[in-house]
């Protein structure tokens, strides 16, 4: 998100050089630099003891591809919480054991996703209503249900990558 506006005051921002941040937008009125806002959110490869990924489809995310549970982290949670709640909100597998694999800046929705492997013990899924489908594919076909080159492609090659090496 970019403020042209305070969004404490209204006021019209102007552009003021801020230390090494350079032209940032600035509430004369409030004294406070607003700088460009993105939503953080975790992507999870959720993988069991059968070397088995989740993938799950989302209409609202791509009618050719599956994806990788992902969300928003909620005020006053850690990313770490926003995984296991997701896991469980969307599939509805309990993780045993969470690994950080590394952040992904998503351009497009202005958001920032921590990337995460999730170990679960592999159970029945219940989804929530806002996901269509889930499988769990053997990890020598999960990169194939994924669009190649995508974070939730290069998430599962990664997190697969440290369990087989």
């Amino acid at each position: 998100m970019h403020f042209t506006y305070c969004p404490h005051c209204g006021s019209k921002l102007i552009q003021k050089e801020i230390g090494d941040e350079g032209l940032i937008p600035f509430c004369e009125q409030c004294s406070v630099p607003l700088w460009d806002m993105f939503t953080t959110s975790v992507i999870c490869a959720v993988v069991n003891e059968q070397r088995e990924a989740a993938l799950i489809r989302q209409g609202y995310v791509s009618d050719t591809n599956h994806v990788c549970v992902a969300g928003i982290m909620k005020p006053g949670e850690s990313a770490e919480e926003t995984a296991v709640r997701e896991i469980k909100e969307e599939i509805g597998q309990d993780v045993v054991k969470l690994e950080y694999i590394k952040s992904y800046p998503y351009e497009k929705k202005s958001m920032l996703m921590l990337g995460y492997k999730a170990t679960v013990k592999k159970a029945d899924f219940r989804l929530s209503g806002e996901v269509d489908s889930a499988v769990w594919v053997r990890y020598e076909d999960a990169l194939g249900l994924l669009r190649e080159g995508s974070i939730a492609w290069q998430l599962v090659k990664e997190a697969i990558g440290r369990i087989t090496k």
